[in-house]
This record gives C-alpha cells, structure tokens and sequence, in this order.
C-alpha cells in the first residue's frame, strides 16, 4: 500500500514534465513560425515595392512623352522620334483591317513541324495547339494570324459586360493573372478539366508580359473562346495595352517568335486588346473586373460606351475636328508601315491632366531640330526649352501638374470631349485601381496610375447596382486570394511563383449557383513544392535581397549625397537611424529599413554605419565598357527599364537595330525626361563602344545585355 502511495506521488511529476517540455516546444515552434512569417512580408514587401516603382516610372516617361507631344512643334524631331505610339487611338474602316488580317499570301513550308489548324477552329485544334506548346513547339505565323483574325470578328460583337448565368448542374471557374506563365495555366486545366460547355471560364486579365509565353496563352485562350464562345469569358486588364507592353516584355517576346511578322502580329493585337470585354457579371449578383472601381463608377456607362476608342487607356483619345468642308479633319487615305490607313491621329492626354476640355493656351511651338549640337550647350538648350515650354503650359515646377488656363488647344488636333473624359476614366478605374482598409477614394501614387478605393465605395457601388460581391485581380497575393471589405471584394491571382521560386501560390476560384466561391491553390514549380517552409523563404529572401541591392547600387551617388547631409564633418560614419532615414529618402520604396539592416549591413559597431565601406561591399559587379563619362554609366544603370523602353519606340522597324544618330536622340530625349546634362562625347563614345561589328547601328538586346547588373553574392 505504501508503494503504491509512492508511485502516485511520482507520476504526477512526470506527466508536470512532460506537459511543461510541450508547451516549451510550442512556443519555440511559434516563434520560429512568426520569425519566418516576418521575413516572408519583409521579403514580400520588397518585391512588391520594386514592382510599383517600375511602374510608376513607366507612367512618367509615358507622361513626358505626352508632354512632348503636347508641347512641341509637329516638325520637331523629338515629336517625330514618339509620335507613332500616340497614333494607336483611332479608327478606320473595318475593310482596312479585314485586309490587314490577310494571311492568305504567308505559306506553310513542308520543313515545318508544328501543328497544322483548321478553321473554324474546334476542340481538337486547340488541343493540339496546347500539346505543341508544351513540347516548346512554335506555332507558324499564318495560324497565328488566323486565330488573331477569327477572334477580332468575335470580340466585335461582344458586349462590353458579359453576363453569365450559372445553374445548379455546372459551377463557373475564375482565373485572376497569369503573365505569360504557360504552366500555370496548364496546371490550372490539369486539374480543373478544360473548358467546355459544363465547365465555363472567366479569364480576369493580364494575359501577357512578364513571363516567357504570353503569346502561347492568348492563343490557347482565343481558340478556346472561339470554339465555346458563350462559356469562355475574356476580361481586359491593365497589362492588355501596346504601351505597357513596350517595358514588360510583350513587345519583345513576339518579336523574337516572329522576327518576320511579328510586327503585324503585335498591330493585330493592339486591335484585339481594345475590344476585349472590362467586365463579367455572374447571376445578375457578382462583378468580376481586372481592377477595381472607384466612387465615379457607373456600370451603365460602361455598358453604353465604345470601348475599342481605348487602345491604350493610359492616355484618353480625342475627338476629330470637322474642317471647313464637313470632313474630318487629317481623314486622308494614307496607310503607313505600321497598319491600315487611320486617319489623323487623335491627340490625347495625360493620366494626371484633369483639366477640362478647352482650358489650355494657344501656347506657342517650337522645335530642338535646330537647337546646337555641341555638348552641354546641347543639353542646356533642350533644360531650357522644356522649361519654357512647362511654363507657357501653366506647369509648376513638373510637367505632370497642370493649371486651370483659358485656351484653345492645339488647332491641328482635336479635343477630348466631356464624354470621353469620363469614360476613359471609368476604364482606367476598372483596370488600375486597388482597394485600401481606409473609406474614401485616393490617387495611387504607388502604381502612378489609378487610384484606391475604400470599404465605403465598396458598399455604395454593389448597393448601387444591387451586387453582392466583386472578384478583381491586379494584385499578387501570397496566398492566391485575399478577401478585403467585409469579405465583399476577392482578390484572386492565378501566377504562382511570379516574383520568384517560392514567393506565392497561384490560385482560382469555382463558384456554383449559391455564389460561394472556392478556392483551390497550387505552386507550379516542382523545385517549390519539393523545398520545406524554411527552404523557401529562404530562396525567395536571397531573391528580393538581390533586387534591393541592385537598387541601391544603381543609386549609389544619391546615397552617398544624402548620407552625407547627416555627417557634416566628413567623418564617413552615420547612425543606423540616419541611414535608414536617407536610404528611404533616395529610394522612396516604403520599407523597413531598420529591421532590413542585419541583411543588407554586415558590420555596424555601436549603432554606427561606414556608409562608404558600405557602398563598397554591395558585392554588384559592373561592365566596364570604354565609356569617358562615368555619369553616363550611373544614368544607364538607374534608367534601364526606361531606356530600352525609349529604344523600342525608337525602333519603328522593330528591327532590333537603332542607327547612331536614333541611338543619340535617344539619350537625349532621357536626358531631356531626368533634366540632366549628358554630353555629346559621351554618347559617342558609348555607341562607337557597343558597335561591336562596326556597321554604324546597335543590336537593342545586345546592348541592354551588357549593361546588366550582375549581384555576385549568386556566384560566391
């Protein structure tokens, strides 16, 4: 009995013991948890943030373009360098684009190995065409302008709002961005089936850039619209523009593919974007847009509108002037290289121009055609142009912000009318804009295009229309999806991985008659799926540390100039808190810099940073072309993005080459858009060195190439 007394007493020790030896493990495992979940938002951040200030600059330079072509003189060689993009939004006669669409005259060699479609296309052609691409097969450029042709005559009919009735037997799936990613989309069929009749698809946008098959996913997705055209749903978004498509890679990709037609192709698309759907309504009861709305939105304008006037939404089109005689003014015949005969183009306006119709001065015009060419005066003059030209236009300080002025405008074009105004700005909401936790409706100053809605505009809008939710995308989201607004906006985005191996899952939503969406997420690396969690972030953490150095390099004399405002006694050294305070001041990304600190500093004793030292250990290796100027190597490495851009705008051939007198405007119109000083020398010398073959022009690629940062902490 005594025994037994004693072993009652002991066991409860050791189950103490036990249960305290648990709970010591599970507050470890949380905090390791919370620690990784700390470094995936800061990781999370980081590329998300490099992501925005991409695309703000784009709109910018976009924005200066627009000014040029505002402000300068028709004859101008600036103007006459970036016109061509600006003649996109216009209209012509369909008969001109039934005979662009022509394919008839492009053979089909016996030497070629890919698919072979017929048409009207059917469910085995499109099979075929998804089993070729995934042999890494290319499609020949007549089918490609087949399906393009066979999809502009459907989406010409289509309203601008699809609605869709989903009943008790079949559930609707919902895809949010894919960005040129094929194997996510394949994924996605893999394992929800294909479409067809008893299995309908919206497809919300983002169809291209980015990704390597932006090509191959639109005609896997216009062929199946073309076979189940009441059960497949396109969606525009924001990426569907020749403009943006210019920076993300778009552009680049088809021609590449298609190196002899690929300049057709891409005009042909511009056409077929303008007339894809905004927007998807499911039982009268879900809105699906690629963006977003705003506390303007009015879905019966949208209904109403012509939405194919819109082929670049960054800029709204105007309407023509009648001349004298009835006729519209610049209506002549003319057909150029680029396309059918349009007409004069339509002159448009900025994102941030909200000034009404007709407030503009009579302001007087000029060309730099005949400006010196010598250097710094060169420069001086083009500072001194565009600075008289920002204040004859009423602009202060920036050529994005203009005043309230009496005026006419430009007698060569016409103005945009009230209508236009507004419903160009209903497109660019359901395209651009994002929701935020805050009531009210802000301009985006993270993307530079769009603006935020709140949880308040939310209810008003669906209240409006009698909606209960609204699906959008536009956002990468870690998990897929996100809910927002008192779970009455759904974000959902379909590109897994998109910044990196790791860095989120894709996802998509079915929605049966009951209106509850489902989710279903997936990662289409094997690698990722094969990593444990800490594996992960930790690839995914090196990836955007990458990137974040990079882009601290590239800004390394601003840095140093804003390091230097906190040590006036030239000691080399600053606080922490100094260096974090001037680093986000140069960079302007809105990141946690201090708790970035132990990633990006390895030594900082007592709280003090050798900035110097700092800068010095980036570990970002550089070429080393013979170049005199070294401010022209620092402007090549901050403006990369935006000099191929301007290359590829230059390039109307899209040829792929640029002369030295194409690659000198360039830089000067760059240097015009940063209101630097870049002399003549030192863009001579930069051409004569990437002159490789010494024929007098430059290979865009090759030159882009060899101006790439490479991070060296990759190969230690």
């Amino acid at each position: 009995m005594g025994c037994g007394m004693g072993k009652s007493r002991i066991q409860p020790n050791k189950c103490d013991r036990a249960i305290r030896a648990a709970l010591l493990i599970q507050r470890w495992y949380r905090q390791y948890v919370a620690r990784l979940e700390m470094r995936r938002r800061c990781t999370w951040n980081i590329f998300q943030s490099i992501e925005y200030a991409g695309e703000q600059d784009q709109i910018k330079l976009y924005h200066f373009f627009g000014f040029l072509m505002d402000h300068f003189t028709p004859a101008s060689s600036e103007r006459n360098l970036i016109s061509h993009i600006f003649r996109e939004n216009e209209v012509c006669r369909d008969a001109d684009w039934e005979r662009y669409f022509c394919y008839k005259d492009i053979e089909v060699p016996d030497s070629y190995c890919g698919p072979h479609l017929a048409f009207p296309m059917t469910f085995c052609g499109v099979s075929k065409l998804m089993e070729a691409f995934k042999l890494k097969q290319q499609l020949h450029a007549r089918y490609v302008l087949q399906i393009l042709g066979e999809t502009w005559r459907l989406l010409r009919i289509l309203p601008n709002i699809n609605h869709v009735s989903v009943c008790h037997t079949k559930e609707i799936t919902i895809c949010g961005d894919l960005h040129g990613q094929l194997e996510d989309l394949l994924l996605i069929f893999y394992k929800n089936g294909l479409p067809s009749c008893e299995k309908p698809y919206v497809f919300n946008g983002d169809f291209v850039d980015r990704g390597k098959n932006s090509l191959e996913i639109l005609l896997i997705l216009f062929g199946f619209l073309l076979v189940y055209p009441n059960e497949v749903h396109l969606n525009r978004g924001n990426h569907e523009d020749h403009i943006v498509n210019l920076r993300y890679g778009f552009t680049k990709e088809v021609l590449g593919k298609y190196r002899v037609h690929g300049k057709k192709i891409l005009k042909l698309l511009q056409k077929i974007f303008s007339w894809l759907p905004l927007a998807t309504v499911i039982n009268h009861k879900v809105l699906v847009v690629h963006g977003g709305i705003s506390d303007s939105t009015d879905l019966d304008m949208v209904a109403r509108m012509d939405r194919h006037r819109y082929v670049s939404v960054l800029r709204p089109p105007k309407a023509i002037r009648p001349t004298l005689n009835g006729n519209k003014a610049g209506s002549g015949k003319d057909e150029d290289a680029s396309g059918p005969a349009e007409g004069r183009r339509r002159r448009v306006r900025s994102l941030t121009n909200t000034s009404a119709p007709g407030q503009r001065n009579n302001i007087p015009r000029r060309s730099l055609h005949n400006l010196p060419t010598g250097g710094a005066q060169l420069n001086c003059s083009v500072e001194d142009e565009l600075k008289e030209r920002r204040r004859l236009a009423g602009f202060d300080q920036t050529y994005r912000e203009v005043k309230t002025l009496d005026s006419d405008s430009d007698p060569e074009f016409g103005e945009p009318t009230e209508t236009h105004g507004h419903e160009w700005k209903q497109i660019v909401n359901l395209l651009w804009n994002d929701p935020m936790p805050q009531n009210g409706c802000i301009s985006n100053e993270v993307r530079g295009g769009g603006c935020y809605w709140g949880p308040d505009v939310t209810e008003e809008v669906l209240g409006k229309h009698n909606l209960q939710l609204l699906i959008r995308s536009h956002e990468c989201k870690q998990d897929g999806y996100e809910f927002c607004h008192n779970r009455r906006v759904l974000t959902i985005f379909s590109a897994s991985n998109y910044y990196e191996v790791g860095s989120n899952r894709g996802a998509y939503i079915r929605m049966g008659h009951d209106l509850v969406p489902h989710f279903i997420q997936y990662q289409a690396s094997r690698t990722c799926r094969e990593l444990t969690l800490r594996q992960s972030v930790g690839w995914t953490e090196r990836s955007a540390l990458r990137a974040l150095r990079q882009q601290l390099f590239v800004h390394k004399s601003d840095l140093v100039g804003a390091f230097q405002e906190f040590d006036p006694n030239n000691t080399g050294v600053i606080s922490l808190r100094h260096w974090a305070t001037a680093t986000e001041r140069v960079l302007k990304l809105g990141l946690p810099w201090r708790v970035l600190r132990p990633q990006l500093i390895n030594r900082a004793q007592h709280g003090m940073v050798d900035y110097q030292q700092w800068i010095r250990e980036l570990s970002i290796t550089e070429p080393k072309p013979e170049v005199s100027d070294t401010s022209i190597m620092e402007t090549m490495y901050k403006n990369h993005s935006n000099l191929e851009t301007i290359f590829r705008i230059i390039d109307t051939d899209h040829s792929g080459l640029i002369s030295f007198e194409e690659f000198r405007q360039t830089w000067k119109l760059l240097s015009s858009h940063l209101k630097m000083e870049i002399s003549d020398k030192a863009i001579t010398d930069l051409a004569q060195s990437m002159d490789f073959n010494k024929d007098g022009s430059i290979d865009i690629n090759e030159f882009m190439e060899a101006f790439r940062l490479v991070d060296l902490s990759t190969h230690a």
